[in-house]
Parts: structure tokens; sequence; C-alpha cells
């Protein structure tokens, strides 16, 4: 039986966001909202172990959906140990991207503890005091004090973002009154086959705010 926890809530916002389309190249344009992999991991920057993973339930837009472009110098290379030296003015390459600002998010997610299949392949060896208590627990005094062991971002590291634990959602604010039907999204990459790893996709929906994300067995999520 699989062993999860009990669901979390994270206030989160930042100045900036950019969730990749991955079917544009060259520009970068954004989403509408956050991908489930993207909320997953701010919830791993915060903690994670290879005993579980964690499963996005929900999203909440909190802020309206306001975008922004801009044109940057990008460098059309990667440094590597051939070479001594990149000149960058050789190499300078402009591109625009289409981005979001003032962007806050409520996202709900809880841990579930991996069975042999999906550690199959891992390093890890899961241990008998392996348990989904002290994983919650430690997940709640590291968000509840404001620590994490990566920066957390929304969609590229460049838009570094704030969270911050929600203990009483009674309390908190209503979710941004928007209903819209953002047409397929990006779910999750698929890495059962490392040597070929697939685009997971789902169609989000938002009512009143509010993303329901289908568990990743679902039938909503195409593989």
């Amino acid at each position: 039986m699989e062993q999860r926890g009990r669901e979390f809530c994270l206030d989160v916002a930042g100045p900036y966001a950019c969730f990749t389309r991955p079917e544009f190249k060259v520009e970068r344009v954004s989403y509408d909202v956050i991908t489930p992999s993207a909320a997953r991991s701010i919830f791993e920057a915060i903690f994670w172990k290879p005993a579980f993973r964690w499963q996005v339930t929900k999203i909440e837009i909190m802020n309206p959906i306001k975008w922004f472009s801009i044109r940057r110098n990008e460098v059309g290379a990667l440094a590597s140990l051939g070479k001594s030296s990149i000149f960058i003015e050789d190499l300078r390459q402009q591109r625009n991207a289409l981005m979001l600002k003032d962007v806050r998010y409520r996202l709900y997610a809880f841990q579930v503890l991996k069975d042999s299949e999906e550690r199959k392949g891992e390093k890890h060896s899961p241990g008998d005091d392996e348990n989904i208590g002290k994983y919650q627990a430690m997940f709640e005094r590291r968000a509840s004090k404001g620590q994490c062991f990566t920066q957390p971002y929304l969609g590229t590291r460049e838009c570094a973002c704030s969270f911050r634990l929600v203990e009483d959602i009674g309390k908190e604010p209503k979710a941004f009154d928007v209903n819209a039907d953002f047409g397929y999204m990006l779910y999750d990459l698929d890495f059962s086959n490392p040597k070929d790893i697939g685009r997971l996709l789902y169609r989000p929906s938002a009512e009143h705010g509010v993303i329901i994300v289908p568990p990743l067995d679902s039938e909503e999520v195409l593989r």
C-alpha cells in the first residue's frame, strides 16, 4: 500500500517567472501559470530525500496574470575543458523572452514513499526506519524556518522566489478569481527510460483561480 503524507501548502512569490514552453526552441516563452514540475522543484529545494517523491495536488493563482518582454544578450556556446576562454563579442546573440511578472501562487503537495519499482536503478537503499512521518516533520521544520537546501526559483534560475509555509489556510486570502483553460502544458519529465527521457503533458484549467493537478498515474496525464 502506498505510504503518503499529509498535504502541505506553500505561498510562493517573485517579481519574475518563466515557465518555458518546450515547443519554442530559441526564444523563451512562458506558460501562463506555473507547471507541476516547477512547483515540485520548489518543494524539493526545501527538502528532498531519495526515499520519497513530491506529488503536487493543487495550484492557486493569487495574482493577476501579467506579462512583460525582455531582450537579452546571451552567449551562443558552452564553456568546456577544451576551451581555455570564450570571446563574448564573437559569440553574442540577442534573444527575446516573454515572461511573467509579479507572480504569486499557493502550492499544495504531499510526500509519497517510493516503492521498489520506482527505486529500481537508484543507489539509495531504503532503511528499516524510513517512514513518512519522519520526513513530514523534517520538511515542516525547515519550511517554517524559511530554510532550503537550494534557492527555489520560478521556472528559471534567474527568477528566484520567496516562500512561506501556510499553517492555517482559513486565515489566508482567496485565490484570484480567474477562469481559464490553459491548453496542454508540461506536467513533468518521464525518467522511466534514462536513454529516452520523455515529456508528460496535461491540460489544466482554472476555476476561480484554482487548478487541480491530477496524480502522476492519472489518465489525464498524457505520455
